[in-house]
């Protein structure tokens, strides 16, 4: 898969949830203001809950709208072994049982993963612990990561 390819299915993937959120949102607003949301007495939440639930899922939409800006203006860089990693870095990464990871470093979506021909790529920011410990290195490299409480160490397998 090309970075291109990338960047095409990860505003893919973005776009379908704003759509969801949006109309979540637009739901969660509808009942808010419904007339049989109207309070019968000071205990009952309902249309204050619904609100609460309209404004998260708008903020969440505004936050997808961010990402895909920044998707649209992210300029692709090309990577070779003894290039530092950086932001649109595509890296396989070796774990100490040798099972290896592919990782794309992006401004925003962390945790997203893209499957391609059965293998997953996950998309992390500079601001994740394993993002910012593969900023500047190269391939050959070795790094320690505390994830969930234990250290990992990785070798940095390839760049592209």
């Amino acid at each position: 898969m090309t970075k291109e390819q990338l960047r095409h299915r990860i505003t893919a993937l973005l776009n379908a949830d704003l759509a969801v959120l949006s109309s979540a949102s637009r739901f969660a607003h509808e009942a808010a203001t419904h007339e049989e949301c109207i309070p019968d007495n000071k205990y009952d939440t309902t249309a204050l809950e619904a609100s609460y639930i309209a404004q998260g899922q708008a903020n969440r939409a505004q936050e997808i709208r961010h990402a895909l800006e920044r998707y649209r203006l992210l300029e692709l860089r090309e990577f070779d072994d003894e290039t530092p990693i950086r932001m649109t870095a595509l890296v396989v990464l070796e774990d100490e049982e040798g099972a290896l990871k592919r990782i794309f470093l992006g401004p925003e979506a962390g945790g997203l993963k893209i499957t391609d021909g059965g293998e997953d790529i996950v998309v992390i920011t500079p601001q994740s612990p394993l993002g910012s410990a593969l900023i500047g290195k190269v391939a050959g490299d070795e790094l320690q990561v505390g994830i969930g409480g234990a250290r990992k160490a990785f070798t940095v397998v390839e760049v592209c």
